[in-house]
């Protein structure tokens, strides 16, 4: 009898889910207290019955192929439907699970390692990532990450860094594009990001910084900064970074800034703490907040 849904192992799914959304298989196989091996075998299954790959493996780590790309984005809505269903029906008892909203970016290259380090100090307290690149309802969560004005003082919101924006592209890139400064940027291939509920700092804006209208160049829109960021280390175009989230990636080269000139962010990432937030979230919550610089 054929399966009423024609899809993979659900087992090697969350796999390939984890490693994509950490690019790496050791994280994932740490996350999901597994091996390595075990993480690498699971995707391998899902790509023979896919019939095409969804990593690029790197020596230096894993990057998303476009299908690799295409099928994350699409597990995720699925995965997060999934579980706040789970979230909603689950017999709540004296201790739960600390529930963190954040976007794909912030939580591959921000958040993720700050748990790996809160884990070492207090590992009885789990904390869950509900990542999604549009808006959730708040009820869903303890505590949410989100980038905008920053907030008062007193409110129930925690700034975590202020950071600068600039323009990036591989070395490639660069090479073949040689600039001068940020008007040559408006006639090159330019990555966007656009997403329902989030307000990214734009190319228009980056521009209007400087002085210059907006950019001239065809552009690729993107509803996911993780996904634009891989589109550009592809060597597809150029996106804009936050220096707080993406610094990790200039240190490796894995892309690198093409003009000298980076734009003050006008506005910050903070911690919103949500009304009926957990004894543990508020736990996390004052970690973060010590362990910030």
């Amino acid at each position: 009898m054929p399966r009423h849904y024609d899809l993979p192992s659900l087992n090697a799914l969350l796999c390939f889910e984890a490693a994509a959304r950490n690019l790496s298989f050791k994280s994932a196989a740490t996350e999901l207290n597994v091996t390595p091996a075990a993480v690498s075998h699971q995707i391998k299954r899902v790509e023979s019955d896919l019939g095409c790959p969804l990593f690029r493996r790197q020596h230096r780590g894993v990057e998303l192929t476009e299908a690799g790309a295409y099928l994350f984005v699409a597990l995720q809505r699925g995965f997060e439907g999934m579980a706040e269903a789970v979230r909603d029906v689950r017999t709540t008892g004296d201790a739960r699970d600390v529930v963190v909203h954040t976007t794909t970016a912030v939580s591959a290259y921000w958040l993720t390692p700050q748990l790996t380090a809160f884990w070492k100090v207090r590992p009885e307290i789990i904390v869950s990532q509900l990542v999604s690149d549009t808006a959730t309802p708040a009820g869903r969560a303890d505590l949410s990450i989100h980038y905008g004005p920053t907030p008062e003082e007193g409110t129930g919101h925690l700034p975590l860094f202020t950071d600068h924006i600039l323009p990036l592209g591989t070395a490639d890139f660069a090479r073949r594009h040689p600039l001068r400064g940020p008007d040559d940027l408006r006639h090159l291939p330019l990555i966007h990001v656009v997403a329902d509920g989030l307000d990214w700092t734009g190319w228009a804006e980056w521009f209007a910084h400087f002085g210059l209208p907006a950019p001239s160049a065809r552009g690729i829109v993107v509803n996911n900064h993780m996904i634009a960021l891989q589109l550009a280390r592809d060597g597809v175009g150029a996106v804009l970074g936050w220096t707080g989230l993406i610094q990790k990636l200039i240190d490796d080269e894995t892309l690198c800034p093409l003009v000298a000139q980076r734009m003050p962010s006008p506005q910050s990432f903070y911690l919103h703490t949500h009304a009926k937030a957990s004894r543990e979230a508020l736990v996390f919550r004052d970690w973060l907040a010590a362990s910030l610089p």
